[in-house]
């Protein structure tokens, strides 16, 4: 890897992961639409970003569980479903043109959540607001954790908006549960594959050290306010635009 597409990659996961921890995810939809846009291998993408979800997710929910929005009763019907599943999509690797393929669709669904999160009417606002149903959770649960272990991503773009739309929690509250799923799915996840570690980049402690940075300003700014409608917009573009360029290379 030369300096320059570390440097690149250095600043663009510093900026997903201040943006995506204000949320309370840990960003690995927006680290796979980078390294797809910067033509990683697929074998290395899906390590990375379940690597630098766990680290960030570790701060997220310390910042969030600190603001008193960690909500034990909302998350373990969604963990009781997705860990074995996590497991399992762990445990499978994908051939280069399916892994690109699931994963170029995974980015576009994301792009789409998070226009829906920014122009999105009619969304909970009550805080307190915890009503979270056992057992369909358990079956959303289990679809996120499949998706989390095959893609690389810890589940939280697809678990957020679901509490959302389904009226079960509020923003911050919403949040408070994400960070955790994501921590446990990741681990889990990675733990699965542990072989395929081995195609870590030597370079991932520069990108930890980033997308930490991002994680300690995003997590801040996240328990006390939403990022901006225009931020979300932005990020949304460039993970449509990863999700096209690995459509059209699968």
């Amino acid at each position: 890897m030369s300096v320059e597409l570390l440097a690149s990659l250095c600043v663009a996961f510093f900026l997903v992961a201040t943006l995506y921890t204000t949320v309370g995810h840990a960003g690995a939809s927006g680290y796979l639409a980078v390294m797809g846009l910067a033509g990683l291998a697929a074998a290395t993408m899906r390590p990375t970003a379940l690597t630098l979800n766990i680290l960030v997710a570790l701060v997220t929910v310390i910042r969030f569980r600190q603001a008193r929005l960690f909500s034990w009763r909302g998350l373990w019907p969604f963990l009781l479903g997705s860990v074995p599943f996590a497991a399992l999509g762990g445990s499978l690797r994908l051939k280069d043109h399916s892994y690109y393929a699931l994963v170029g669709a995974v980015l576009l669904m994301s792009a789409l959540i998070l226009v829906w999160r920014a122009f999105g009417k009619n969304l909970p606002n009550d805080e307190t607001l915890m009503r979270v149903k056992t057992i369909p959770a358990i079956f959303i649960g289990a679809i996120i954790g499949m998706l989390s272990g095959l893609t690389g991503t810890g589940g939280g773009i697809f678990l957020s908006p679901t509490l959302l739309f389904l009226a079960w929690a509020g923003p911050k509250t919403t949040a408070g549960i994400a960070a955790p799923f994501i921590l446990v799915n990741s681990t889990v996840a990675l733990a699965a594959n542990f072989a395929s570690t081995r195609e870590l980049p030597s370079e991932l402690p520069y990108l930890a050290v980033a997308a930490l940075c991002g994680a300690l300003i995003g997590s801040w700014l996240g328990a006390s306010k939403l990022p901006s409608k225009a931020l979300l917009i932005l990020l949304a573009c460039a993970m449509s635009l990863a999700g096209m360029k690995l459509l059209l290379t699968a």
